[in-house]
């Protein structure tokens, strides 16, 4: 099974029913199906084949939802990429993932004439209307051009298409690329069908729920629980462009949302936007964090605030991603990952691979469908990666006695003091229980004494807040070792699209 044959079932089963809504626009499930069909066909009319790479650089909208099934419906293989990545970036993943076609915006193809010459692979590129006065006549790419509109109305619905392997590769994800040059993760139709479906058993996703995409459909965490998950049981995906505190408030009452997913940033800022309004989340049931670690002071004002369990879980690229999640049959434990989920097995292993005892910190290791067949074209990274069926995730952790996992922080982000370790996130989590910071990010910094220090970046309410009153609070939870020696007052700090703070980029501030 695949997840473009559960669509089929799915529209086979519930046609009327919508599966998506879009600025307002509901498309039923029997809709969605033809289109998928009729723009795979045309695909194929175009020469591609089982087995090609194409490349969808679309914002969230029915472009990349039926662009991404009627890929997976030829075959092909899918390569999501962010659409506000440079010119630069996408040259070298659209080259490094041997793309042949790139499924794109009309605004973004400007970027695309630029490096189209040094693309010579890439057959087609599909253009995507935005509602702009853009035209595709007398452009630089104009022979290469293709308008998805019409592709899908030209298409045809008795599309043979070809039987696909389980193991085939169904997308890949190029990483962040945190260090070096990103890699592309392949991700098999097993793996991706794997864990939509146990992700929506694990959290109860079914047909009468409304979920709210607000993360980008590129990243994995959206794709899977925000997009496949709700598809699988015939649930609703209500579609917005980007983020807005507004939007989300405005689109869960306005369509019953009952499900939201996002990262603590998103939490963060719906929190801040409710202070003192008379705004809420409808009947949302459940909200799903992921993607970084949620501070528990904030989870628990967030639950205070709106009266909404928040259920923490864990994820990364290479797995589809997810592998934890808080289960929702018993209380949940803040500051937790929460347990495996079906069928995905995790444990906490020391520098040998051997298992450690409960309690104690060493990396954490998954194993299950959902894992990763390797990182394309790069077989030694593989090889470190994948050992004896387990991946490593590079993710310091620890296990209690009822098999709840506990991120510690990234194995990379670990700052020695002295020959101790202190881990960015135990520092973040005692700053965010002061009530006049917002957001803390914590790194390392060399020090001539102790090897490294702790060093702090925060964004504060109060602008009389001082860095001497901060690291006195510090000394009053935390060891002398791992009390900051430096705090830098921001503004905000940076992040990437999906949300996540970006420690490398205040590394390199520190180093200027």
């Amino acid at each position: 099974m695949n997840l473009s044959d559960q669509l089929s079932i799915t529209a086979r089963n519930h046609p009327n029913k919508t599966a998506f809504v879009f600025q307002n626009q509901k498309t039923s499930y029997m809709e969605l199906e033809g289109a998928v069909t009729k723009f795979a066909s045309q695909l194929c009319e175009l020469g591609y084949q089982r087995g090609d790479h194409i490349a969808l650089v679309v914002g969230n909208s029915p472009y990349y939802v039926i662009g991404l099934y009627g890929a997976l419906r030829l075959g092909a293989v899918v390569i999501p990429i962010n659409p506000l990545y440079t010119a630069h970036e996408l040259s070298y993943i659209l080259k490094n993932g041997d793309v042949k076609a790139v499924i794109t915006m009309d605004i973004l193809l400007e970027k695309f004439e630029a490096i189209a010459e040094n693309l010579p692979g890439v057959d087609h590129y599909i253009s995507c209307e935005t509602g702009t006065d853009i035209s595709l006549k007398n452009r630089t790419l104009s022979v290469k051009l293709k308008p998805f509109t019409e592709m899908v109305e030209e298409g045809s619905l008795m599309f043979d298409k070809p039987k696909l392997n389980e193991e085939d590769t169904a997308i890949i994800l190029y990483t962040s690329g945190t260090t070096g040059q990103p890699k592309g993760a392949m991700l098999t139709h097993k793996n991706l069908f794997s864990n939509a479906k146990d992700v929506a058993d694990y959290l109860s996703i079914n047909g009468d729920d409304r979920v709210i995409a607000a993360l980008p459909m590129f990243h994995v965490f959206c794709l899977t629980v925000a997009l496949n998950a709700p598809l699988m049981n015939g649930g609703t995906v209500l579609i917005m462009p980007k983020f807005s505190p507004q939007e989300v408030f405005r689109i869960a009452n306005e369509y019953n949302a009952t499900i939201f997913a996002g990262v603590p940033t998103m939490y963060n800022y719906l929190l801040q936007s409710a202070d003192g309004k008379n705004v809420d989340l409808g009947e949302i049931r459940l909200c799903i964090s992921g993607g970084a670690a949620m501070p528990v002071a904030l989870l628990k004002n967030f639950e205070k605030e709106f009266g909404v369990m928040v259920s923490e879980g864990y994820g990364l690229s290479e797995a589809s991603p997810v592998t934890c999640f808080n289960p929702l049959d018993r209380p949940r434990k803040p500051g937790s990952i929460g347990r495996n989920i079906l069928h995905v097995e995790n444990k906490v292993v020391d520098e040998f691979g051997e298992e450690v005892h409960v309690g104690e910190v060493g990396e954490l290791v998954v194993r299950g469908p959902n894992v990763m067949k390797g990182y394309y074209n790069l077989p030694e990274e593989t090889a470190v990666t994948l050992k004896d069926g387990w991946l490593y995730t590079g993710d310091m952790a620890r296990m209690d006695d009822e098999g709840f996992f506990y991120i510690v922080d990234r194995k990379k982000d670990m700052i020695i003091v002295g020959g101790y370790n202190v881990y960015p996130r135990e520092v973040e989590e005692v700053l965010y229980t002061h009530p006049d910071i917002s957001e803390v990010a914590v790194i390392g910094i060399p020090d001539t004494n102790t090897g490294e220090a702790v060093m702090c970046f925060v964004v504060s309410s109060d602008s009389t807040l001082t860095e001497e009153v901060l690291i006195e609070f510090c000394k009053g939870h935390l060891a002398g070792y791992k009390v900051p020696a430096k705090i830098e007052f921001l503004d905000e700090l940076p992040k990437n699209t999906t949300g996540k703070i970006l420690r490398r980029n205040l590394k390199e501030r520190v180093e200027l």
